[in-house]
């Protein structure tokens, strides 16, 4: 029996970031997968940090948790829901995490007393990594997207192991470059030149992109392929165009209208099936709801991870947006939000009377003091008008906090993580997290990936879910003090959702004859929704939000 060849597809960028490397690997996964392939995507950050946990959200977009605990850069959300997949660490490296391993083989004597080199050991480290990716699901593709662009002093080793794979084996490597083609105002013309010189850069390192995904405001004419043809060294049908589109949903559609998937096939050699019309048809659905909303939701969407310079970053809060988004389409809804920084309602407390014209306020996860007496009168303005309202990690603790100072009359309610001199902590550190706070460990120490939680009868989250026991994604430090509980809950507050041992609180909600929807969760529901399968708790706050307006 010959043995089976996985064939491996590098993604890289050229010209700036940002332009859709990472949904253009999501995109290139999910119309080969349509062809009967099984497919993994490893996404490779070229940062020393270990992994993503330690980074600023303003700075790097969110952190997503894989289920076995590990905090990654936010495309392995955009993989795991357009392959409708779950990843592991093992899907996911950085420079950090690389130097990491070579040196504690090292120590180790992995290497039997070699000399270890930053060329080949570190390289050969990425390499061993990409193939076990693929091992471990026994994938027939894997796509490997390189962050950030060709050229930077960064990359240059990951690039160096992208060579080394081609050169082993030519026809299981593909590399696919995404290039931004500009048409400056004052010029009218679509220049092809930024792209020539990335192509060049990209052939200094010893690699020739096999496909160019060529990113514009407007889809490229045949002029401009025939001139990146020549003049970047490749067939002009293998010049992609890929125009702004509406939604991110259409770029599959865009790539299949190039018949792209035909020519990695072909690239690679593999035997792709004729597409499953039957999922390719109910992918069309969805990405047609996605700008075809019959009606549109308001949704105040109340952060402190906002703000970068003069723009907005909403990448802080992908994964709740596109899970709101989610559950909406699937009613033929639009939802339209409005970024609200917590810290205005600080300086301005009259500014909640606003929050009346908004059908649902979502209060995302967080961390430090910043905002937090912002989120607070957001949270009480939800909860005294009957305004749905969904907490996530930190919104749930300050939903908690809310209500032990307003119903319980704790006036002076906190977290520790604000003030460890309150008399009425109601959300304490976790005794297993206090030894890593006085040791200053962070990276990677927090409650992190799957856990499960059992769901109280009766309750909006049991009836959401269908379901007695779940499992859910966690990335949390501090938690609902259990001495609290029986005080809360005697004054209405419910935790419908606690851990299996009954010691931690999952989910905290008013019963629906007190108010529409004000529930919250410890965990991330956000990183369970899929495009085809919304989650359950978003799709019951949308509802609600739906039933509101």
């Amino acid at each position: 029996m010959q043995k089976k060849e996985t064939k491996y597809i590098f993604v890289v960028g050229g010209v700036i970031s940002g332009v859709g490397k990472g949904i253009t690997s999501s995109s290139l996964g999910l119309i080969l997968k349509n062809r009967g392939l099984k497919v993994t995507a490893v996404k490779i950050d070229p940062y020393v940090n270990v992994d993503a946990g330690t980074m600023n959200p303003v700075e790097h977009g969110e952190v997503f948790v894989l289920n076995d605990g590990y905090e990654t850069d936010q495309d392995m959300g955009n993989y795991e829901r357009f392959l409708n997949t779950e990843l592991s660490s093992v899907n996911y490296m950085t420079t950090g995490r690389v130097y990491q391993s070579v040196i504690e083989q090292e120590r180790n004597l992995a290497y039997k007393g070699k000399c270890v080199q930053v060329v080949p050991h570190i390289p050969l480290e990425v390499i061993s990594r990409i193939k076990d990716s693929g091992k471990r699901v026994d994938a027939d593709v894997v796509i490997i997207e390189i962050g950030g662009t060709v050229g930077e002093y960064e990359n240059i080793l990951f690039l160096e192991a992208a060579r080394m794979m081609k050169l082993e084996a030519p026809k299981n490597v593909a590399f696919v470059m995404v290039s931004y083609l500009p048409t400056p105002n004052n010029v009218g013309e679509m220049k092809t030149k930024p792209t020539q010189h990335a192509v060049r850069t990209l052939n200094a390192s010893g690699i020739q992109p096999d496909i160019l995904i060529a990113r514009a405001d407007v889809p490229l004419d045949q002029k401009r392929k025939e001139k990146i043809s020549v003049f970047c060294n490749m067939p002009a049908d293998r010049v992609v165009s890929a125009p702004d589109v509406k939604s991110v949903y259409d770029i599959p559609l865009n790539f299949e209208k190039e018949k792209l998937s035909d020519k990695l096939c072909g690239l690679l050699e593999v035997a792709c099936r004729k597409p499953d019309e039957k999922a390719w048809l109910a992918w069309k659905k969805f990405a047609k709801k996605a700008h075809n909303g019959k009606k549109t939701l308001n949704i105040a969407m109340v952060g402190k991870y906002f703000e970068t310079g003069d723009f907005m970053l909403s990448d802080s809060y992908l994964s709740v947006i596109e899970s709101v988004k989610y559950s909406a389409y699937a009613k033929d809804l639009k939802p339209v939000f409005s970024w609200l920084n917590s810290s205005d309602f600080e300086k301005n407390p009259s500014l909640v009377k606003e929050l009346k014209k908004y059908d649902g306020i979502i209060v995302p996860g967080g961390f430090g003091s910043r905002g937090i007496e912002g989120n607070l009168k957001v949270i009480q303005y939800a909860r005294e008008n009957k305004i749905p309202y969904f907490g996530l990690c930190y919104g749930m603790q300050m939903m908690v906090i809310e209500y032990a100072r307003n119903i319980l009359g704790l006036k002076d309610a906190n977290t520790r993580e604000v003030d460890p001199k309150s008399k009425n902590l109601v959300i304490d550190v976790m005794e297993s997290q206090k030894e890593n706070l006085e040791k200053n460990i962070y990276g990677g120490s927090m409650r992190l990936g799957a856990y499960k939680a059992v769901l109280k009868e009766g309750s909006i989250a049991r009836k959401a879910y269908g379901q007695k026991e779940i499992v859910e994604r966690h990335r949390h430090r501090y938690e609902v003090n259990n001495e609290y509980v029986a005080q809360l809950e005697e004054k209405g507050l419910i935790f419908s959702g606690v851990s299996p041992k009954g010691d931690l609180m999952e989910i905290a909600e008013l019963s629906k004859n007190q108010h529409p929807f004000f529930l919250g969760t410890q965990y991330h529901p956000e990183f369970l929704g899929h495009p085809l399968s919304p989650h359950p708790l978003f799709t019951a706050f949308v509802k609600a939000c739906m039933d509101k307006k």
